[in-house]
């Protein structure tokens, strides 16, 4: 028989630390067995404890509240899966003590305070029956948070302190992102279906955390019909650092947003297509991003260039406009700039810090609903075929046998009309 487990949520536990208050909160769940009934008050089965440099967390054995005790082997912390610290197999509790900045977990800066997160996961083992699982894993979000403002250590600090800002720029992970947004900006799209026609509304972000500002740029995109960006065929969309090559087409319509939301932030248009060649109605769209401070100046090797099919021109999102010249003879790249990779070369899953390669897809296309209905092919302009012109012609039968009745009538009304007059006469 299953365990059944309903969650409720709880904020736990505040600890004073090195004269100021650390806040520590389990932000999902302890658990409660549905034969306790509704008036049972849960009692915390996770318990933190945040000291100056390291994360304490306490987990009760009966982690379920069913007398069935859990294995130490069935709990890890954070996204690297640390394991407890070893205890006794009796021990009522089990105890994860890590660093701060250890299992993987994130820093978070507010104007007030420094939030650690990590997670607690629960993976149940097999029972006897390779086939049954008479638990359901669990993850419990976790949080530290110290005040920002103020010293949360007894310890003094020395006067070669390095600013947070200066420390972040070495330990933040940017998060990269490539999303479809509906026509509008303001959401993410919910469908990955395009007809041919359509606009692919594309938004490219990085989450800085608090780093110093950092400006987001596209330097090449490239569309093939499967997820490896090296494939055959492959069309370019994006190239020479930020050149929306798409858009010289003169059927195109593709172009950069312009201005930025934020500068962390960069949005594109480009047209729906298919490969010709190919019957498969799949794509896959692979980009390379990178970001440089928001005080470097945009160059040939960073921008985000358009082409202007009116006025036959590369239009840049923001800077000179001679940062575009080389857009038009393919010469952006420096050779003595290292930065630049093709997105074949990439090691995957081992991108610098400061860009990274992300893929859109498959995005699925199909024709657009716009062309002759069947048997209309050959129909120049719109003349009816014959079903639908004796249909025609029988409606204008009815019309005029009608008028021509209508017409009979009055012209018997007005003679019988006469002829009275003249007898009373």
């Amino acid at each position: 028989m299953g365990l059944g487990v309903r969650l409720v949520p709880i904020f736990l536990l505040w600890a004073l630390q090195g004269g100021e208050w650390a806040k520590a909160r389990v932000l999902s769940w302890v658990t409660q067995h549905p034969a306790l009934g509704s008036s049972f008050s849960p009692l915390p089965v996770v318990s933190v404890q945040c000291e100056d440099d390291r994360l304490v967390v306490s987990v009760k054995r009966d982690f379920f509240g069913t007398g069935r005790l859990v294995r130490a082997t069935e709990l890890t912390l954070g996204p690297l899966a640390c394991a407890p610290v070893p205890s006794d197999p009796l021990s009522k509790s089990i105890i994860f003590e890590v660093g701060l900045h250890e299992c993987g977990s994130e820093l978070q800066m507010t104007p007030d305070s420094l939030i650690y997160s990590t997670v607690l996961h629960y993976a149940p083992s097999l029972s006897q029956s390779p086939l049954v699982l008479r638990s359901s894993p669990v993850s419990v979000p976790i949080q530290c948070q110290y005040p920002r403002r103020d010293n949360v250590s007894s310890r003094a600090i020395h006067p070669t302190w390095v600013p947070f800002h200066s420390t972040l720029s070495r330990e933040q992970r940017f998060k990269f992102s490539l999303r479809l947004m509906a026509d509008d900006w303001s959401t993410d799209r919910t469908s990955s279906a395009f007809q041919l026609g359509d606009l692919i509304h594309i938004q490219a972000d990085v989450y800085t955390g608090y780093h110093v500002p950092l400006r987001l740029f596209v330097d090449s995109c490239t569309a093939t019909l499967t997820p490896d960006p090296a494939s055959v065929p492959y069309h370019v969309v994006i190239d020479f650092n930020g050149c929306l090559v798409d858009g010289q087409s003169s059927d195109s319509s593709s172009i950069f947003v312009s201005p930025r939301p934020r500068q962390n932030v960069l949005r594109f248009m480009v047209d729906s297509f298919r490969f010709a060649q190919d019957s498969r109605n799949e794509i896959y769209i692979t980009c390379h991003l990178k970001v440089t401070a928001t005080d470097q100046a945009p160059s040939p090797l960073n921008k985000a260039c358009s082409y202007n099919l009116t006025v036959d021109k590369w239009v840049p999102v923001e800077g000179p406009s001679d940062i575009c010249s080389c857009c038009k003879t393919g010469t952006c790249t420096s050779l003595s700039s290292s930065r630049k990779r093709s997105l074949a070369d990439q090691a995957p899953g081992n991108p610098s810090e400061l860009e990274a390669a992300l893929t859109l897809g498959p995005l699925v296309l199909s024709e657009a609903d716009n062309g002759p209905k069947r048997g209309q092919e050959n129909n120049v302009g719109g003349i009816p075929e014959w079903p639908e012109l004796l249909l025609l012609l029988g409606l204008m039968a009815g019309v005029a046998a009608t008028i021509c009745l209508v017409l009979l009538g009055l012209i018997i009304g007005s003679h019988k009309y006469k002829s009275v007059c003249s007898r009373n006469v």
